[in-house]
């Protein structure tokens, strides 16, 4: 006989009279008279109401089962804000299963608690409804995410955790290796080597959600381990990939929410940063960057008449911002870059009120409000430097102005094509330095001035982004062996070279590679998004805090001297 009829959450007026057995844990009791008491027994579904006698004895968190009959609250005590809130359970027999010890912070949602100490006691924080339901979605999101793969012919592929060091910029957790002292495997950032050599394999359509490592800093949207929504396809362009990733992602979204977000547009690298400052533009808010350069040719307030580029950002209502505050957005456009941030407040009639109006014309001041469709009562920012800089600048200040929290509604998703195939020049080398990856495929346009212009070639890379946050990234791959060559000669890597760091992988390619390209997404962030939450490690089961160190396992832990005699390892004295 099964110990439970019933999920606490699913008990509804529908079930009035029937007899039930639940198991759960005792979230709340509430004492009812001399011998009565309301006792709210909660499992992963839910909370329901039993009235139980003689429940001197039973305690917050004890592990209970109890049967009992469902019946209609009375009038004027039903809750609302249960699902469960019109029933109750009566003529209750209760057998504690378990005990338990007085928990070190309350479980209800009502109480904030210092995260140390809801990562210490992880195990208790997860019994909380709201992170229930966050492991609840994340479980469906997966399951959607499956499901829409497979329909499009993919094939779930599980690929190394134990590989060598690849060259994907973001610092790797090594693993030293036993057998053969002194040498080590790489945990993955994740399986590009290997998702490739499967085209070369012939599979064609490969996808995995697969877990991935990186050493990198912990921020909101970043965890030491991640889960990645893995996928590569053969005898693909650009537009078949999108739109594979599209019909999974929205299919993700459908599930969660019941509504299916209209498809999703692109947009150019070079136009996001334009418009917005920012390969990954929030769109969910307006402020668009408005071009200015042309207005003040042949100025002469000499901050503007040197620069390459002048942008404006128009923020609505917030001319009457004080000086303080004033000052400290133009601390925050030197931290992003700029020499400098000229503001100006829009008064009635148009007039602009800015410590610089007296270097401009009355013609350069009403071409600003006009460009800008700036108003009374709005607040003006220009930026004037290199094009990149002015944009990048005037994009930071956007999303601190005006950006909302990246959970509130509604979803906008956006891919970004056309990345630069290089971004700055290594100072050492004096060699580019690759934007994506350097198995990432030139734009078939920029090709000629590949060894001519490199700064200017554009890549068939892609992001995607939703509300500000970038989900992932892909490319086209490079197939073909001579254009491999010319892309590390660029970036000083000989063929000597390339066939010792990337041999294993490069020399299958020699063998009938087929033109693929791919994709990978972290699924924490989308996850996150959809739950509603602006911290990934909300819909984590068991996240590192952001100082990495597991408040709960107390990981990292030294190794005794036996494990590392027998890796072949001593440890320094640390630095003094």
């Amino acid at each position: 006989m099964s110990m439970r009829t019933h999920w606490c959450g699913e008990l509804r007026t529908e079930h009035v009279g029937e007899e039930v057995a639940l198991c759960g844990w005792v979230s709340r009791r509430r004492e009812h008279g001399e011998h009565l008491a309301f006792v709210d027994v909660r499992d992963r579904t839910g909370i329901v109401q039993c009235v139980v006698d003689n429940a001197h004895d039973l305690r917050s968190e004890f592990v209970v089962r109890v049967s009992g009959t469902v019946r209609h609250r009375l009038e004027g005590t039903v809750n609302d804000k249960l699902a469960t809130g019109e029933i109750e359970l009566q003529d209750c027999t209760v057998e504690v299963l378990n005990r338990a010890d007085p928990p070190p912070f309350p479980l209800d949602e009502r109480t904030d608690v210092d995260e140390a100490v809801r990562l210490r006691h992880r195990y208790l924080d997860l019994r909380r409804s709201r992170l229930q339901r966050n492991l609840e979605i994340r479980a469906r999101v997966n399951s959607a995410i499956r499901a829409a793969m497979e329909r499009q012919g993919f094939t779930e592929v599980e690929t190394p955790l134990l590989m060598p060091s690849t060259p994907e910029g973001a610092r790797e957790f090594l693993v030293p290796s036993r057998q053969v002292p002194g040498s080590f495997y790489a945990l993955p950032q994740s399986p590009q080597l290997f998702k490739q050599l499967l085209m070369v394999a012939g599979t064609e359509r490969y996808y995995q959600i697969a877990r991935c490592l990186r050493d990198e800093d912990l921020r909101a949207d970043r965890q030491f381990e991640f889960t990645q929504l893995d996928l590569e396809m053969s005898f693909v362009d650009q537009d078949d990939v999108l739109a594979a990733v599209s019909e999974a992602v929205l299919d993700a979204a459908e599930a969660i929410t019941g509504h299916r977000p209209d498809d999703i547009p692109q947009m150019t690298w070079h136009d996001a940063m334009d418009r917005y400052g920012s390969d990954k533009p929030d769109l969910r808010f307006g402020m668009e960057l408005q071009e200015l350069t042309e207005l003040f040719a042949g100025t002469g307030f000499q901050a503007f008449a040197s620069a390459a580029a002048i942008k404006g950002l128009r923020v609505p209502g917030q001319g009457d911002l004080g000086r303080k505050k004033l000052d400290a957005l133009t601390d925050d456009a030197k931290q992003l870059g700029a020499k400098g941030l000229v503001w100006m407040r829009v008064r009635e009639g148009g007039d602009l009120e800015s410590p610089v109006t007296k270097f401009l014309s009355e013609t350069e001041l009403k071409a600003v409000v006009d460009a800008t469709g700036a108003e009374a009562g709005d607040l003006l920012l220009l930026v004037a430097d290199e094009w990149h800089t002015t944009c990048e600048v005037l994009g930071g200040l956007r999303n601190q102005v005006g950006r909302p929290p990246v959970s509130q509604g509604p979803f906008r998703y956006v891919w970004i094509v056309d990345f630069p195939m290089f971004v700055g020049v290594d100072a050492t080398t004096g060699t580019p330095k690759p934007a994506h990856h350097p198995f990432t495929r030139p734009h078939p346009d920029d090709l000629d001035r590949l060894e001519s212009d490199p700064m200017d070639v554009r890549s068939k890379a892609y992001d995607l982004v939703l509300n500000g946050w970038e989900l992932g990234s892909g490319s086209l791959r490079i197939h073909e062996p001579e254009l491999q060559q010319r892309v590390f000669s660029l970036l000083g890597i000989s063929p000597e070279e390339a066939d010792r760091r990337f041999g294993f992988f490069l020399n299958p390619f020699r063998f009938g590679a087929p033109p693929h390209g791919g994709f990978g997404m972290g699924m924490d962030r989308l996850v996150a998004i959809l739950a509603g939450e602006d911290n990934i490690r909300e819909v984590i089961a068991f996240p590192k805090p952001q100082s990495g160190a597991d408040p709960m396992t107390g990981a990292p832990t030294t190794a005794d001297d036996k494990q590392l005699a027998e890796l072949g390892l001593r440890l320094l004295p640390p630095k003094a």
